[in-house]
């Protein structure tokens, strides 16, 4: 039996663009659909479930960080789903902005498709490992209280003030719980543990 085509759900203000996109993704094997706005894109991701978003940052009304912190926010059962965020101007601040609020990966334009496809089949592989994860996981307590803290939406700093240690022993615990929990980021372990009832926010 064929594996179905992975689907990519491409947000893209400008319609070149993402006609670009779509059909050298298409000819690499992907099925994709294209949304114009930031708006559009959201709604699809909710109705659609894709297997993979690729974004655009700046677009008029909602952008892809907007989407993304929505995201977030709203629907916390596709915290697996990878999100890629595209960008013309390579921008240190907004990489970070990106990587903080969530985003596997950055790519910036003009776009190098085969990194692209590249990064793409890598980010699916490792969302595919991470939907089937070790029901075993232990979180220490301290790994644990980091997360729920953070839940809570404290910073590193302010849970560090508030457990009386560091904020680099703070990062080392949300370090070693992120790689327990087989997830890229901060936001992923926090959804990821409380899903498994491995914190109580």
């Amino acid at each position: 039996m064929l594996e179905r085509a992975k689907r990519v759900l491409c947000i893209e203000d400008e319609s070149e663009t993402a006609t670009l996109i779509a059909e050298e993704l298409i000819d690499r094997g992907f099925e994709v659909s294209i949304a114009y706005s930031g708006q559009d894109g959201l709604a699809a991701i909710l109705r659609e479930k894709p297997d993979l978003v690729l974004s655009d940052i700046s677009m008029p009304g909602m952008s892809g960080f907007e989407v993304l912190e929505r995201l977030v926010r709203l629907a916390p059962r596709l915290e697996n789903m990878p999100f890629i965020l595209l960008t013309a101007l390579a921008d240190r601040d907004n990489e970070l902005r990106g990587r903080r609020l969530g985003a596997d990966d950055y790519v910036t334009k003009p776009i190098d498709f085969d990194v692209l496809e590249a990064i793409i089949r890598t980010r699916l592989a490792r969302a595919a490992r991470s939907e089937i994860w070790p029901s075993d996981v232990r979180l220490s307590d301290r790994e644990a209280e980091t997360l729920t803290w953070a839940a809570r939406g404290k910073t590193s700093a302010e849970i560090a003030q508030i457990l009386g240690t560091t904020k680099r022993t703070i990062d080392f615990h949300m370090d070693n719980a992120r790689s327990k929990l087989g997830v890229a980021n901060r936001t992923s372990a926090v959804l990821k543990a409380a899903k498994n009832r491995l914190i109580e926010p």
